[in-house]
Formats: C-alpha cells, structure tokens, sequence
C-alpha cells in the first residue's frame, strides 16, 4: 500500500526461530484481554476487568506511560475493516486475526482493553481524526502520503497522522485457481481488467503499473475498484477480471482457504514491500509513544512472533518497531 515506484521484492526474511508459513488457523485465544465487536456491534463483554482503568492497582509495566484519559477508562478504541483474514476478520461475530490478536498482547502489557469496531477501509483515517477511533489498526500501510495527509496527486486533505510499525508486508496479484490468463506478474496486466478494493495502496500500485503500461506503448491496465475486497475477489472468481491485488499475506491466506484452496492462486513474488502501521492522531503522540514501546516489549518476550506463528504470518515480522518508518 504504498506509492512508490514498483519493484520486485521477496519475502522479508525471519529469524531462524520462525516455523513455516501458514500454521492453521486458529479462533481467537486470548481470554479476557481484548473486546471484539464485528461490524460496530457491541457487546456487554467490554466490563473491566479489576484493576484495568484503576490507577491505584493496575500492575501493566506500561500502565503509567498511558496518557490518564486510557488509564481512566480502561479502553483503547480501535477502527479496523474486517475483511482480510489472515490479518482481521469476521468469525462467529467476533474479529479476529493478527491485528486484533497483536492488540491483545500490547493490552496485557499497557493494561488496558482495546475495543474493535468494523467500518470501511478508506474512512478509517477520517474516523480515526474526528475522534471516533483511537486508532486504526487495519493493514494499514505506512506511507509519506498519510503521513501527510496527501491525495495521490499531493494535495493536501487533512493533516494526516503517525503510524507506529509493527508488521511488513508486499504488494500480491492472484488469479482464478488455474490462472487461466497466464499471468506471472503485475506487469502482465497491460490491458487486461484487474480487481481491487477502493482506497488501498494496492490500487495505487495497480495505477502506477497502468502508466508503465502506457508509457511502454501498451493499452492501460482496466481497474475495477470496489467497495470492499469481498467483491473484488468474486470478480476475479467469475472471471470478470484476470486478476486481484491485494496485501501478500491476505492474498496467500486466501489462496489455501478459499473453497477449500480450489478458488485461486498467488502469481509471482510480493512486490514494494513496506510497513503496517497503527494509525494515530497527530496530536495523541503519547499514545503513538506508550503503543510503541509497547510494540517492542511484545517484540522482546515473544508474545509477538507467537501471534505471528498463529497465523502463519510470522514472514512479516520485525525486529523493532518504528514511528513513520514507511516512505
């Protein structure tokens, strides 16, 4: 999710600790420490725990670096867009997923419950700054454009926000199971109909791949951008489009899981490869700082990679978090 100029990148490298890629998917296990409400729906499960909120009892090594407003309410309120398993997503009305399972560790370590609440994908930075989220955490790539809050012509729309890295992921196309088009990488798209959810970096990175195309004398890639990624891949699942783009550990989740694995394949290798990052207001920068040295206690005692491993997303971790690492 990114705009910079495409290249060909492989799989971020792991420590030797990490186990093969996509363990089996599990249903969320982390008792207690994290309320999970799917699509805005809320729950009477939120009720604090003893000690969470309490300034006087809470024992969260990272309790006391919490601006007073989280260590009062106990709640840390978090927009997502739930549907991009392996990272978030709906099951049995909870989201669940690598985001929300991340959450729940840097909860134990802050001391506070973070609240999910589904909504769609492009308006989670509007959410996150009129104050009705925290934060966002969505795979929401880390980039200069956000940053700043840029369209993609550099315009100023808003003042943008931080990001505190936690994740690293590239760009992936897939195709129908079979690919019957023949298509090994995004280059292959030049006047061919892709599909792709409004609003992500990976539209943009199809955008740029239609320019290349064009510059080299060939017909523009046909984007067909949706609403939410659901569609996108039953356009592809139709043969509507030859291909999809979309996050790599998403794109591969849903080349293993999707009816059975028999509904699409991954093509090529990932591509511009950057951070995830949680999304913060400009203002909140001591929110943006307790959650980064949250991110790297986690990081430090393994709860981390754990919830990596789960997922079988253990190829995007990182050593370190950073602050508006992305570029």
């Amino acid at each position: 999710m990114t705009a910079r100029t495409m290249r060909t990148s492989t799989a971020p490298k792991f420590r030797k600790s990490r186990s093969s890629r996509f363990a089996a998917v599990g249903a969320l296990a982390v008792a207690g420490s994290l309320l999970l409400t799917a699509c805005g729906d809320q729950t009477d499960s939120g009720s604090k725990e003893k000690g969470s909120g309490d300034k006087t009892s809470n024992s969260a090594p990272l309790f006391d670096k919490l601006p007073e407003k989280y260590q009062k309410s106990g709640v840390i309120k978090v927009g997502t867009n739930a549907e991009y398993a392996p990272m978030e997503s709906v099951e049995n009305g909870k989201i669940v997923g690598v985001d929300p399972d991340i959450a729940a560790e840097l909860g134990k370590k802050l001391g506070v419950k973070f609240e999910f609440t589904s909504g769609s994908f492009d308006g989670l930075i509007t959410a996150l700054n009129t104050g009705r989220h925290d934060i966002a955490m969505s795979s929401i790539t880390d980039n200069k454009q956000r940053q700043e809050g840029l369209d993609e012509n550099g315009k100023k729309l808003g003042k943008g926000v931080d990001f505190v890295d936690y994740f690293l992921a590239g760009t992936a196309v897939y195709t129908k199971k079979g690919n019957p088009e023949g298509i090994k990488s995004i280059a292959d798209l030049c006047g061919k109909t892709a599909a792709v959810q409004r609003g992500t970096t990976y539209e943009k990175a199809l955008q740029t791949q239609s320019k290349a195309c064009k510059d080299t004398g060939k017909p523009a890639v046909k984007i067909e951008p949706f609403e939410n990624d659901t569609e996108a891949q039953t356009r592809v699942k139709s043969a509507g489009a030859v291909a999809g783009v979309n996050d790599y550990p998403v794109a591969l989740d849903l080349s293993r899981k999707a009816d059975g694995g028999n509904a699409f394949e991954v093509v090529g290798e990932q591509i511009d490869a950057g951070p995830f990052g949680i999304a913060v207001n400009k203002d909140n920068t001591a929110l943006r700082d307790a959650l980064k040295e949250a991110v790297d206690a986690i990081i430090a005692d393994g709860s981390y990679l754990k919830v990596l491993q789960k997922w079988g997303a253990e190829s995007g971790a990182i050593d370190k978090a950073a602050v508006n690492g992305g570029k």
